[in-house]
């Protein structure tokens, strides 16, 4: 049930990593280009946290469902009969010209793209060649269990030779 509940965590950790990285090249696009950000929102529903920040008093939210995000830029087909201050009106987002338009979209698949880049990246940098040799899950009266072996056990040796990481598990278990 715990390693369930870990496989939950990492993957609303994950989700939310990528989901702000996505928002924010919208964001970040939007705001060089001059369109007004009303909200940036990590998250759905029900507001956690939240601040207004900046020049444009933008709201930046965590929300309770964090499967997801988007970012609000003023807009007059989004208004619903609100006034919109006709000096923020060059600003809206459907004022703008085209590619500009385009740049603002196409920005948060770009920069989950360059993240990937990034991260891929510094993994590779880190000098990791291998998985570390740890036992996962033991089945009761399985030849493991009857072993001795424990969830979490490093094996460190295959009868006498090293084996810091599982493809030299492997390799001295085959031979």
């Amino acid at each position: 049930m715990m390693s369930f509940l870990q496989n939950v965590f990492a993957f609303i950790i994950v989700i939310g990593i990528l989901v702000t990285v996505h928002e924010f090249g919208h964001y970040w696009v939007a705001k060089k280009l001059g369109v007004k950000i009303l909200r940036f929102s990590i998250g759905f529903g029900q507001s956690l946290w939240s601040r207004r920040l900046g020049q444009d008093q933008t709201e930046f939210v965590i929300a309770a469902i964090p499967l997801g995000g988007y970012v609000k830029m003023l807009d007059e087909t989004e208004n619903e009969g609100d006034p919109i201050d006709p000096k923020d009106l060059p600003r809206a987002f459907n004022r703008q010209p085209l590619k500009t338009r385009v740049a603002v979209v196409i920005a948060g698949p770009l920069f989950n793209f360059l993240f990937a880049i990034l991260a891929y990246t510094l993994m590779y940098m880190s000098g990791v060649t291998g998985m570390k040799a740890l036992v996962g899950e033991v089945s009761p009266n399985s030849l493991a269990d009857q072993a001795g072996l424990v969830s979490g056990y490093q094996i460190v040796a295959v009868a006498g030779r090293p084996t810091p990481r599982w493809d030299s598990v492997v390799q001295t278990t085959l031979q």
